[in-house]
Order: structure tokens, then sequence, then C-alpha cells
């Protein structure tokens, strides 16, 4: 997100040739998936290919442990191999590989591809936020199918960008925001069918503080200077991906990049991707027209603000669908007061928690109130709703969000959030992080995707240039 000086030195022989292959197979030839051939059989003779998906997956700590956990869980998936910079440091990581004890071990996803890449179907994406695309896209080029941690991507461009390859290479793909194949979204499609959802004009989205950087003794105005890299961290060029190449900091790695606007997206990428996904998608807001700064705490362009609060405007979209604002408050005491007039017993007032969304409709006779990630929604009315008991059902799906991709990777249903889902929700995000990044109101044309006016705003879409040697994954044929 902010302006660099770009690393010009050329990449090793070893990955300008693995990078010249990639490119070829990314944008000539078509991939058969690997479980569905011959070879795979004979090296897995205990089960049928056919009934387990071999996963490579990109961070093994962290949100790495938690995925490659939910991935295999039922036993239709394993992981084969791991790429990660830094083997030690991460959280859980120790528990990921005594769990999996005899998947290859890379630095560089990208040796990890070209060395082992007949050895898995799928790939995982589990690092830092401005890294999943390079290692999204070039799985996709490859055939593989993909899931990829939210929020999606770093930028606008490389969600529009996953989008269209989503189409080209027709694999699978998947989203980690868990709450989409759940008991709450299943309901919250009931909701949208039973009219529970109808006329939604406002809607309070809110997060209280729970990352560093919205602590005032923590924080700073400048890149935090340069500590000695741990033994343990192979390579700080390659954690840095297409990002400009800050000094090492432990501030930075391995978890505290979300903070910072050049590798992460703050509490808005963050949670938003779990608290504002139902009323996005199934609401079908699309793209706003106007997001606005409305009050951004001892802002700065290193780190996010202390707190935030920021207003989308989205267009009306056809009946029942009318124009909606959209608060987002993320800081101190976030969660918006209950009016009275829905208050059922002024004594026991209701109260909403931390984290979640609050829908208002145009007839003002009750209120929706959700949570996040997988948490159902209620009415919040002083008067009873009888005849929407029905829509309110929580009954959930067949499978969890991680089992649902492994289904839909061997050809069993679809998956909840693909990037045609998981892209426009992450789009939205990013178009808030731009104002909060220039602290300033924005106007956006939805149908060229460019805002108006302001040439600064635009050049954020797309952010800096990548880095040489990655300049050849955002060239999308």
């Amino acid at each position: 997100m902010l302006s660099k000086a770009m690393d010009q030195s050329p990449p090793s022989p070893n990955r300008r040739k693995f990078l010249t292959g990639a490119a070829s197979s990314a944008f000539g030839f078509t991939f058969i998936p690997a479980y569905l051939t011959s070879a795979r059989a004979q090296n897995n003779p205990q089960k049928p290919p056919s009934q387990r998906l071999n996963v490579g997956c990109v961070g093994a700590g962290g949100r790495g442990h938690k995925v490659c956990q939910d991935l295999t869980r039922k036993g239709n998936a394993t992981i084969t191999a791991f790429a990660d910079v830094d083997y030690k440091s991460a959280r859980r990581i120790e528990e990921n590989l005594k769990a999996f004890p005899k998947a290859k071990r890379f630095t560089d996803f990208r040796e990890m591809y070209e060395k082992v890449g007949d050895d898995f179907d799928a790939v995982a994406v589990c690092t830092p936020d401005h890294t999943h695309f390079t290692a999204a896209i070039q799985a996709m080029s490859m055939g593989k199918h993909v899931y990829v941690e939210k929020p999606l991507t770093h930028t606008f461009e490389e969600a529009e960008i996953l989008m269209q390859a989503e189409k080209k290479f027709k694999v699978v793909t998947q989203m980690g925001n868990q709450g989409h194949t759940s008991g709450g979204s299943e309901q919250f499609k009931r909701m949208v069918a039973g009219g529970v959802v109808d006329d939604i004009v406002k809607i309070e989205a809110f997060k209280g503080p729970g990352l560093w950087f919205m602590e005032a003794d923590k924080r700073i105005d400048s890149y935090p200077p340069a500590e000695p890299k741990p033994d343990s961290l192979k390579s700080w060029d390659l954690w840095c991906g297409p990002q400009a190449v800050h000094p090492f900091n432990s501030l930075l790695h391995p978890f505290n990049w979300r903070g910072f606007h050049q590798y992460g997206s703050g509490m808005l990428g963050d949670w938003g991707c779990h608290i504002i996904d139902y009323v996005h998608d199934y609401l079908e807001l699309g793209y706003p027209t106007k997001i606005a700064a409305k009050k951004l705490v001892d802002h700065n362009q290193i780190i996010f603000p202390l707190s935030s609060e920021l207003e989308f405007e989205f267009p009306a979209r056809g009946p029942k669908k009318p124009a909606v604002t959209m608060a987002w408050k993320a800081g101190k005491n976030p969660a918006p007061e209950v009016p009275e007039q829905y208050q059922a017993d002024p004594d026991k007032p209701v109260r909403v928690g931390g984290a979640g969304t609050l829908l208002h409709r145009k007839q003002e006779d009750y209120l929706v109130q959700r949570n996040s990630h997988w948490s159902t929604s209620k009415l919040i009315s002083a008067q009873p709703h009888n005849d929407l008991k029905a829509a309110m059902d929580t009954s959930g799906p067949k499978y969890d969000h991680a089992e649902s991709f492994v289904q839909a990777s061997m050809g069993n249903g679809q998956t909840e959030s693909p990037f045609s889902v998981g892209a426009p929700l992450t789009q939205v995000l990013t178009l808030g992080v731009i104002a909060e990044f220039l602290n300033t109101d924005l106007e956006f044309d939805p149908k060229s995707k460019r805002f108006k006016g302001n040439d600064d705003a635009n050049a954020l879409l797309s952010g800096d240039p990548p880095r040489s040697e990655w300049a050849g994954h955002y060239q999308l044929a």
C-alpha cells in the first residue's frame, strides 16, 4: 500500500528458470488434477486416490495449523508438503509438523510447486495477507484447487485477478471465512427466502479492540528499527514477497504484521470477513458508491488507526433491497445501543456484544442481530414474531467449511465461499482500507471499478508495483 524503493536485483538463476516455467504453464496448457491420474494410485495403494485429497500447505504455523487440522479432520485429505520461511517461530507449528511427519518441507513455495507439485492436488495458503495472491495464482495456473485464508488478497486488483483466474483455470476455490459454511449461514439464507431481512436500510458493523495497534501505549508512526534475524527465519526476502523489504523486526514476524498497511489489512480486513460476510453476500450489496472516513483516531500511514469509524453507501439492488448505509466501527466500546422502541423489557435492556452486525429495517418493526463467524442471527423486538420462526431455523449444512472444500475438490458438490464470493467481499474491505490509509472520503464507480476524481486512491487499488522477481505473477493472459 505504501510507496517504496523497488528492489531491482535480478532473481537467482534457479528462481528465474522456475518463474519462466510457471508462466508458460500458467498461460498455455490445461491441467488434469493429479488425483485423477493412474500414477497416483501406484504411490498410494492404501486408499484410492479419488477418496483422498493431497494438499500442499503454504504457511505451516499460525493459521496454517488450524487450516491443516480442519482440512484433514475427516480423514479425506492429508498434507504432503509444507512451504514456510520459518519452521520454528509461528504459533503451534510444532503440532502441525508432528501431525504430518512425512510432509516434505520447503522454504520457497515456488520450489515446492516445482519439485513436488505432482504430489498434491490442492494448495492451502495460510501466509500473511501480502503473499496470499502470489501463492494462490501460481497454484491455480498449475491446475491446483486452492483454499486461501481471509482476507483473500492484500489489494483490490489482486482479488480481481483471482476472480478471473477462477474462471480461466476452472479449479475449486474457497476463502477461509469459515462461518460461510455453517448453521448461521444456512439460517441467513432462509431468512432471505422468508423475507426476514427484506428492506434493510442500515447496517451497523462493529468490532472491539484485539490487536496490538489498538492499544494506545503500543502505537508507532514509523517502521521499527532493524533487529537481528532469528536463525530459524531462512529468508526475510521471501517473507516480504512482492512488497518492499523493510529491515527485519519481531514486530513484523511472526504475527504482528497485520497492523502494517504494507503487509496487512488491519481490523477491517481481518474481522470484516467474518462480520460483514453474510450481509454482503446474501443481501447482494455489491460495491459501495461512497466510503466516508468518519473518525480515525491517531491516523498515520504506517499502521492502522487506534480506532476507526467508516461509512459505506450501497445503492439499491431491486425490490425489497433498497439503498443501504453500512457503518463500521472498530475500537473501544464499538457496539451500538439498541433503541428503546425495540426493547421488550425496559428493566432488562438487550445489549449486543463486542463484534457483529445490527440490521435495521425500513419498517422499524425489529432488528436483526448477529455476532461473527458462524454465529446465528436473532430478532430484537418489543413484539413477538412467531410467523418468522420457520425462517429462523438454524440447521446446518452437510459439511463444514473445510470439508466442503475437500469434497468439492474431489468432485462432490461445491464450496460456499469460492473466489466469486470471497473476492468481492475482500474488495469492499480493501476500499475501506484505502479510505483509512488516505483518511479521506471517497466516491467509487462500481461499473468501472475506479474511484472518482482521486488518483491517489486509484493507485492504491493495485498498490505499488511488485518487486521484479514477482512481476510475472501479476500478468494473467
